[in-house]
C-alpha cells in the first residue's frame, strides 16, 4: 500500500495545442477513450487500485468539461467523509500559465495537508501503474524528487527527455527539437513535500510576474542540476495522448494489441456509468474488430472502429479504421475512413470523410459539424467545428 499520507494532485487542466479542435470545448483528460472512457480514468483508477485515497483534481481548461464525469469520486471510491476526490478550479479572475503554476496556487493547502509524499499525475496518456510501488521507491530512495521514465519510441518533441545513470536523473529537457535519446518521463511524479514548496517558491522568485509555466519548464531541470532526482522506471505500456495522429493510432493499437484490458478485476480502469440503452446491431449490419459504447445502433459496415455512446451508423454507410465520438451521425451510403470525429457531428448520405493517407495523416471532423450530401472530407484533412 501507498504511504498513508501521500497526497495524489491530478493535473487536469491541459489545453492541448497539438489535438485541434477536440480540446475546443474540452479539457485533454476529457477527451474520451474506447468509447466509454475518459482519459482521467486512467490516474484516478491508478489511485484507486494502489490504495490512495486522497485526491486533488486541478482543472484549468474549459473546468465544466469535467464536472459532470467526475461528480463526486464514486466511480474511483473516492466519495469519503475524509480525504477522496477534492476538485480544485480555477480562482475566479486567476490566471494558470502551466502545471507549475497551477500547483504554486495551491502551495498553502499542500502545506495544511502534511503529506508525506506528494504524487503529481498528468491526465493525457493511456497506461495503468502501481502508484504505491512509486511511492514506496521514492521513499526508499531518499530523493527529493522522483520521475517515473519510459522508453518512447514515438514524437518525443512534445515530452520531457531524461538521461539516467544508477537510478539518478542527470539531464531533463523539456519538448526538446532533437531529442538526445527515447527515455522521456510519464507525467507521474513523486515528490518531497519540502523540496516542492521550495522550488516552487524559487521558480515564482525566478520568474516574477511571468508566471512559472509547466513543471517541465524550470522546476524540474532546476531540481535536476541540483543533482536530487531520482527514476523509477514503468516497464508497462505508456500512450501520451498529444496529438490527433496519436489519440487516433492508440485507438487502432487498442482494437489491433491491447496494451492491457480496461475490464481487468486485477487492475480495473473505472468510469462513470452511461445511462443509455443497449447498442443495437440491426439486420444487415456488418461489424469487424470493433469497441461499440451503449447507444450505439449500427445498420451499415464497422470495420477496426471504436464508437462512442449514442452514434448511429445507418444502412449502406462504411465506417472504417475510425473513432467517432459522442452522438455522431453517418448517413445512408456514407463513408468514414482514417478519421476521428467529434461529438455531435453528421455525415451526411454519401458523403465522404478521409482515406488512404501518407505518414499516418487523420482526417478531423469538429463537433457539431454537418458534411452536407456528397461532399469529400480528404485524408488528413480538416473540417472545423460547427461548419
Amino acid at each position: 500500500m501507498a504511504a498513508t499520507r501521500t497526497l495524489l494532485i491530478v493535473l487536469a487542466g491541459g489545453a492541448g495545442a497539438g489535438l485541434e479542435t477536440l480540446t475546443e470545448a474540452r479539457a485533454v483528460p476529457a477527451l474520451r477513450f474506447a468509447g466509454s472512457h475518459r482519459l482521467i480514468d486512467f490516474p484516478l483508477s491508478n489511485a484507486r487500485n494502489s490504495g490512495l485515497s486522497e485526491v486533488w483534481v486541478l482543472e484549468q481548461h474549459h473546468p465544466g468539461s469535467l464536472a459532470e464525469h467526475l461528480g463526486g469520486g464514486r466511480p474511483w471510491d473516492l466519495d469519503r467523509t475524509r480525504g477522496g476526490l477534492r476538485v480544485r478550479a480555477p480562482q475566479p479572475g486567476g490566471r494558470r500559465t502551466g502545471s507549475a503554476d497551477a500547483l504554486w496556487r495551491v502551495a498553502d493547502a499542500i502545506e495544511a495537508a502534511l503529506p508525506e509524499v506528494v504524487l503529481v499525475a498528468a491526465a493525457d496518456a493511456v497506461y495503468r501503474m502501481d502508484y504505491a510501488e512509486v511511492v514506496g521507491h521514492h521513499l526508499g530512495s531518499g530523493a527529493e524528487l522522483t520521475l517515473v521514465t519510459t522508453r518512447h519510441d514515438g514524437d518525443r518533441s512534445r515530452l520531457g527527455v531524461v538521461t539516467a545513470r544508477d537510478g539518478v536523473v542527470t539531464d531533463y529537457a523539456y519538448r526538446p527539437t532533437e531529442p538526445a535519446g527515447d527515455l522521456v518521463t510519464t507525467g507521474v511524479l513523486a515528490f518531497d513535500p519540502r523540496a516542492l514548496l521550495a522550488g516552487l517558491e524559487q521558480a515564482r522568485h525566478d520568474r516574477g510576474t511571468r508566471g512559472l509555466g509547466d513543471v517541465g519548464e524550470h522546476l524540474l531541470p532546476t531540481m535536476v542540476r541540483r543533482g536530487v532526482v531520482g527514476e523509477y522506471r514503468h516497464a508497462g505500456s505508456w500512450q501520451p495522448i498529444a496529438t490527433v495522429e496519436g489519440y487516433w493510432r492508440a485507438h487502432m493499437d487498442l482494437l489491433a494489441k491491447p496494451p492491457f484490458g480496461l475490464d481487468d478485476p486485477a487492475w480495473p480502469i473505472s468510469t462513470c456509468d452511461l445511462r443509455q440503452a443497449a447498442v443495437r446491431v440491426q439486420p444487415g449490419a456488418e461489424l469487424e474488430s470493433v469497441v461499440l459504447a451503449p447507444g450505439v445502433v449500427v445498420q451499415g459496415t464497422v470495420r477496426r472502429s471504436v464508437l462512442g455512446p449514442g452514434v448511429h451508423v445507418a444502412p449502406g454507410a462504411v465506417v472504417e479504421d475510425a473513432v467517432l465520438l459522442d452522438d455522431v451521425r453517418v448517413g445512408p451510403a456514407a463513408r468514414v475512413s482514417r478519421a476521428v470525429v467529434d461529438e455531435g457531428a453528421r455525415v451526411r448520405g454519401r458523403a465522404e470523410v478521409g482515406g488512404e493517407a501518407a505518414d499516418d495523416e487523420v482526417a478531423l471532423v469538429g463537433a457539431d459539424a454537418v458534411v452536407h450530401p456528397r461532399k469529400r472530407v480528404p485524408a488528413g484533412g480538416r473540417y472545423p467545428a460547427g461548419a
